[in-house]
Parts: structure tokens; C-alpha cells; sequence
């Protein structure tokens, strides 16, 4: 089914609801949850996913598990998406209130999710059958990826948290931090550890990284995206990001990403 609402579907007696949506540059889903549990995937652009407990970059060539029920607004940037809407005890590797994560899509996953798209809403046949039986284990055996940017539940620290989102910086210091909060470095650093699950040193990295996908995905030369938040050059960057996500940040440009993904819509 495309460009339906699943509102209108979510109740159909099959294990899973397939649903192919296409939306706009910049356009955000305000918060809502579904019964079932959700597989996003987009075949194009790239999408930030936030809930009360974090933030999820979605880059292409991957999707985001979203539990059943878990509240959640989505930003999409030129993302035309396939979705499955699963029953929560269908993947038991995943527990219905476990948070969201990051999964690589293989290339078998993909063409599923594309074909799992065009079933028939009550979908009967045998072939149709093992189409979705074969999707939900080629969705066990992905592997999860850590583009997750906790955030912490303190509203102050939250609020930090957001405003360097909006314009990371990797030289940003702990101390202005701390005292935008009334708290000594020590305490400080303590609070942040205990608020997120991460030290405030490597959570300001992987945001920088992580915040640093959009650009890459427009096409943003890799130098002018590693000035503007602060590195002395694309290299140090380079090195950092490569860390942090296992690849290359040329691994996210438009011509990688088209060429790792042939016949995308």
C-alpha cells in the first residue's frame, strides 16, 4: 500500500502491514505511537527520529525499530519510506518497550520491504505468506548500529542538550555547562554520566558525527561540515567520525549511497 494512513489499517488480522509513504524535505511527523511495533526504512534522504529518551539518526541504507506504543516524532529529508507495522511478539529478539534501534539493511531486506510494499493489505497466498515469514528473519539477523544521542530526562540539561543539536561544536566545554547549571565541573560531569549513560566528552563526539549526517547526505563537502563545528580540519574529522560509525564520512554522499542502493525510488 502507498501513501496510506495506517491508522486506517493497523487492526487487519496479518501479522504485519506493509506501507509506503513519500515526503518532502523537511517535513516532521509530530509525536504519536502505534500499537504495533514499526520497521521505518528509507529508501532515500535521511530522517531523525526523536523520542523522550533520545534522538536516532537514520542514514540511508538503514532503518529504525521502533517498540510498539513508544511515542515518537519523525523529520524526514527527502525520505520516501517503506514501513512495516509488526506485531510486537512477532520479533521476540526485541521486547516491545526495549528502545529504539538503528539496523543495517541488507540488500535482500531491502528488495522485501519494497515488495512487501505492492501485497494486497489481506494478503492470502502462499508466495505472499513467506514473503513476510522470510522479511521477519532477514529483519532478526540485522545488525543494530549506535546512532543514538540519549538525552537526559533533567529539563535544564535537556535543554542544553537540544541547543547543541541545533549547532554542535566539538570544542564546546564542560565548564560552560556546568555553569549554566549552577554546578561544579566535578558535579556536573557526574550529572551528565548519570542523565544520559554516556561521559559528556564522547556524547559531545558522537553528537558532532552523528548531526554531521545531514550535510553529508546533501552533499556538503566534508571540510566546510568539519570547520563549522569546530575541527581543525576534514582530516581530524574524518578520523573521528570514522570511529565513531565504522565507515568513512564519504560513505554517506549522494553517489555512495545511490550506487550501494541500485534501483532506488
Amino acid at each position: 500500500m502507498r501513501n496510506v494512513h495506517i491508522k486506517d489499517y493497523e487492526d487487519l488480522d496479518r501479522e504485519v502491514v506493509a506501507v509506503g509513504n513519500d515526503y518532502p524535505g523537511g517535513f516532521v511527523l509530530p509525536e504519536h505511537r502505534h500499537r504495533r511495533a514499526q520497521l521505518l526504512y528509507g529508501t532515500t534522504g535521511l530522517m531523525h527520529v526523536t523520542t523522550r529518551s533520545g534522538n536516532w539518526i537514520v542514514p540511508p541504507q538503514h532503518a529504525v525499530w521502533i517498540p510498539a506504543l513508544e511515542p515518537h516524532s519523525v523529520k524526514f529529508i527527502g525520505v520516501s519510506t517503506r514501513s512495516l507495522y509488526i506485531e510486537p511478539e512477532s520479533v521476540q529478539q526485541w521486547p516491545a518497550r526495549d528502545r529504539c534501534k538503528i539496523l543495517t539493511v541488507s540488500p535482500l531486506l531491502r528488495q522485501l520491504l519494497i515488495g512487501a510494499v505492492e501485497l494486497e493489505p489481506l494478503y492470502e497466498s502462499a508466495r505472499d505468506r513467506l514473503l513476510v515469514a522470510l522479511l521477519l528473519q532477514e529483519i532478526a539477523a540485522m545488525q543494530t548500529r549506535e546512532f543514538e544521542i540519549p538525552l537526559p530526562q533533567n529539563p535544564p540539561l535537556l535543554a542544553l542538550c537540544q541547543a547543541f543539536l541545533a549547532a554542535p561544536s566539538i570544542h564546546d566545554p564542560a565548564d560552560r555547562w556546568a555553569n549554566a547549571l549552577f554546578m561544579s565541573a566535578s558535579t556536573f560531569r557526574r550529572h551528565f554520566l548519570q542523565q544520559t549513560g554516556m561521559s559528556f566528552s564522547v556524547w559531545r563526539q558522537r553528537a558532532c558525527v552523528l548531526v554531521a549526517l545531514s550535510g553529508l547526505v546533501a552533499g556538503r563537502p566534508v571540510s566546510d561540515i568539519a570547520l563549522s563545528m569546530g575541527y581543525d580540519n576534514g582530516s581530524s574529522f574524518s578520523t573521528m567520525f570514522r570511529r565513531v560509525t565504522g565507515q568513512p564520512p564519504s560513505s554517506y554522499h549522494p553517489a555512495a549511497t545511490t550506487q550501494a542502493a541500485p534501483g532506488s525510488e
